[in-house]
């Protein structure tokens, strides 16, 4: 989408509502940087407003934090809003982006970096990822899940509640209106007996019955295929539905996550997920070729 960093237009302020906090915190932050810069106010200018840094208002304009609702009503008359149908929709987009989301629940068990990532995931119209340690986590069995989190050493009631936790997320490929999941995954990861054979073949199979559903397509990258754009490790993808909206990128480390929001960075990986479609086997293949790794294990 290239147009999917900007700003909407003037007047554009109402909209159907985004699914989830974490997409509504984006669309209000969306907002009121648009609300600042048409009024040619600073960051830091209006982090004095509301008693905090200029990266504080950075972090809200980027929809990575929560709003408190006397600091949208402070930021809204600095930037001179008294039509009360645009105020009642700030105010409305900040109470919705306070709501927590399902996996809430799950707090004890979500690292700080990873929340923002299960919101976007939730509210996404279209994922792409590409894997080349393990099946990605929305395709996974709950047994390929459960050996793949007790690699961390977890205890044991721990890894039955993130397996649980992985599940619920897999949910969005089955619901009314689900998001196109689009993934490639290196032929390592299948062929790493995760859990064991038996383990691996009902994963493999699950892989075959997935490539069945009209919102996912999954490509396979060989051994072959020696060099290719994303050589350095897993990279995600997420297209949300609202169209003032950028795409996020999202790269998974061991212990932390990177979201680069640069539209340079943005643009850069959208590359990477473009080349590697094309790279890839065709998802055509895809069934064959598990069939044939199928019949190795």
């Amino acid at each position: 989408m290239d147009d999917a960093g900007d700003v909407p237009p003037e007047g554009a302020i109402l909209y159907e509502r985004p699914a989830g906090p974490t997409a509504t915190r984006m669309v209000l932050g969306a907002l009121l940087r648009r609300l600042r810069e048409s009024h040619g106010i600073s960051r830091e200018q209006a982090g004095e407003v509301i008693r905090a840094s200029q990266s504080k208002i950075s972090r809200l304009e980027l929809g990575r934090t929560g709003f408190k609702l006397r600091d949208v009503v402070d930021l809204y008359k600095l930037y001179g809003v008294t039509d009360q149908a645009e105020i009642d929709t700030l105010l409305g987009l900040a109470k919705q982006a306070n709501s927590p989301g399902w996996w809430h629940a799950y707090g004890d068990l979500v690292p700080g970096w990873f929340e923002p990532y299960l919101g976007l995931e939730q509210a996404a119209g279209i994922i792409r990822t590409y894997e080349v340690q393990f099946i990605p986590g929305l395709l996974q069995t709950a047994e390929y899940a459960r050996a793949v989190i007790a690699l961390a050493h977890s205890p044991a009631a721990q890894v039955e509640r993130r397996v649980e936790l992985r599940m619920r997320r897999q949910e969005i490929l089955q619901r009314a209106q689900p998001p196109y999941l689009w993934v490639v995954i290196d032929e390592a990861a299948l062929r790493r007996p995760i859990g064991g054979a038996a383990v691996m073949f009902a994963q493999l199979q699950h892989l075959i019955e997935l490539c069945d559903l009209p919102n996912v397509t999954i490509q396979l990258m060989p051994f072959h295929a020696a060099g290719h754009a994303a050589a350095g490790g897993p990279v995600t993808l997420l297209r949300l539905p609202e169209p003032e909206l950028p795409d996020v990128v999202y790269l998974e480390q061991l212990t932390s996550a990177l979201y680069p929001d640069r539209r340079d960075d943005i643009d850069y990986y959208r590359d990477i997920m473009n080349r590697l479609a094309t790279q890839a086997d065709p998802p055509t293949v895809t069934k064959e070729t598990l069939h044939h790794i199928l019949k190795q294990l």
